[in-house]
């Protein structure tokens, strides 16, 4: 089919637009940009918009030719995907070196082509031969740069999900699901040899959607809110994707590589529309969660486990993407819209209040300027059990339910606030439940990726 690339709006004119909207004060900043569409602007058009946001680097979920041309000499680094189809072709050592000489090799140096992306959120397809090539394909290619020389300058990773966590409540309690441990280990050592980063896709937004009742919009969203405390080290988390990280962390110093690693979180975002069952689809929270997130990362925050280290974020996306299958939140993630103009303002030079975390004694911190934070329960009150990670529900299932996992990228995230008094009580019944709306929920929970 033949994609229309013109832009709507003059680009100097969008630019002009942009630069008012986002202003360009996230150096660090990463965008995703797919193209699951058949009305987005031009390769060429769509340089200056990454820059309007002040985005350094670029993830592609394929190696097309027209974007790496586009950005050549922009010094816009770039993260090229290898998707998960090409897998078991690209095991074979040969297939590796034509796929490296096409896709990055002729593109180097002017475009500035950092790293490749082998598979997306594979392992939580539980598809036995998907997982068996990944490992396979990732040093088939990782070996074809060093035979081109170019290992030093070209990474070699694969983006994970977050149901690859098998407990994730408290962060500090973080483990890979059991079934995955040995896959797993094989990555890290890999990402290790290599010194590459592991990447990780969270999206707070599935846990808010899931269970809007139960969750604080506020604690997922970056607004000052009363947050929660690990009991176990007495970090005090005010927002749900710091936990998500940290949880990460944990589960790798669990497997024995505690600091051995870097984390990239490859995806996050919230979209501005959705469907009348998806909670929290708005304009105002996508505003909230993508410019609360952007202040953070140019304030240079660090989690709670993690203070002093940077996020190191791409944001999930460029554009609305008018193809993509699945609920309507999925075609409406983009920052801009297809014709190149904002989808909403960020409002990063307002005055929305962003919670900040503090590093430990369980204190509230709130720079916003606005009224205290609440203040936590204390520590032996029925405060509830969160979890952050999808894998909680094939735990507390015993697996009974973890058809679901089939779904390409699914991110269920679901909090529980139960009465630990009760829990013994109601855990059958509500198990019960809990498996009912997971099988009803297998489409709307979907997360298609690019």
């Amino acid at each position: 089919m033949e994609y229309s690339n013109r832009l709507h709006s003059p680009p100097s004119i969008l630019l002009f637009i942009s630069g008012i909207l986002f202003p360009a004060m996230v150096a660090a900043m990463g965008i995703n940009y797919g193209q699951i569409a058949n009305n987005l602007p031009s390769p060429e058009n769509v340089v200056p918009l990454v820059k309007s946001i002040g985005a350094s680097r670029v993830k592609l979920y394929d190696a097309d030719p027209r974007v790496l041309k586009a950005f050549a000499n922009t010094n816009v680094e770039f993260i090229v995907g290898l998707g998960n189809e090409y897998l078991s072709k690209v095991k074979d050592p040969a297939s590796a070196l034509s796929w490296v000489k096409t896709n990055v090799q002729a593109y180097l140096p002017a475009t500035k082509i950092t790293c490749i992306a082998v598979g997306n959120e594979v392992l939580t397809f539980n598809d036995s031969s998907l997982t068996g090539n990944l490992l396979p394909a990732m040093n088939s290619v990782h070996a074809a740069l060093v035979s081109l020389n170019l290992d030093k300058q070209v990474t070699v990773t694969t983006a994970h999900q977050l149901g690859v966590l098998e407990t994730s409540y408290p962060p500090s309690s973080g483990s890979f699901r059991r079934d995955l441990k040995g896959c797993i280990t094989q990555i890290l050592d890999f990402h290790v040899k290599t010194s590459s980063s592991f990447l990780i896709n969270a999206y707070p937004y599935f846990a808010y959607k899931s269970n809007p009742k139960q969750i604080p919009i506020d604690f997922v969203l970056f607004q000052p809110n009363s947050g929660i405390v690990d009991p176990a080290t007495n970090f005090h988390y005010d927002n749900m994707l710091f936990a998500q990280i940290d949880a990460v962390y944990y589960a790798l110093a669990s497997v024995g590589y505690k600091n051995k690693l870097s984390v990239q979180i490859s995806e996050t975002g919230w979209p501005s529309k959705g469907d009348s069952d998806e909670a929290g689809a708005t304009v105002e929270n996508a505003k909230k969660y993508n410019g609360n997130l952007l202040k953070l990362i140019a304030q240079k925050k660090g989690t709670p486990l993690k203070p002093n280290c940077e996020l190191n974020v791409f944001v999930f996306a460029l554009f609305n993407e008018n193809m993509k299958p699945g609920p309507t939140s999925e075609r409406n993630y983009g920052l801009f819209k297809p014709d190149g103009t904002p989808a909403y303002l960020l409002g990063l030079n307002g005055s929305t209040a962003v919670a900040t975390n503090t590093s430990g004694g369980g204190s509230n911190t709130n720079t916003g300027g606005t009224a205290p934070l609440t203040p936590l329960p204390p520590q032996g009150s029925s405060s509830g059990y969160l979890s952050i990670s999808s894998a909680s529900v094939s735990e507390l299932n015993e697996h009974s339910c973890c058809c679901f996992s089939n779904v390409r990228g699914v991110q269920v995230s679901v909090v529980f606030f139960m009465l630990r008094s009760l829990a013994l009580h109601f855990f059958t019944p509500f198990r019960f439940v809990l498996c009912l709306e997971v099988y009803s929920s297998i489409g709307t929970f979907a997360k298609y990726r690019n």
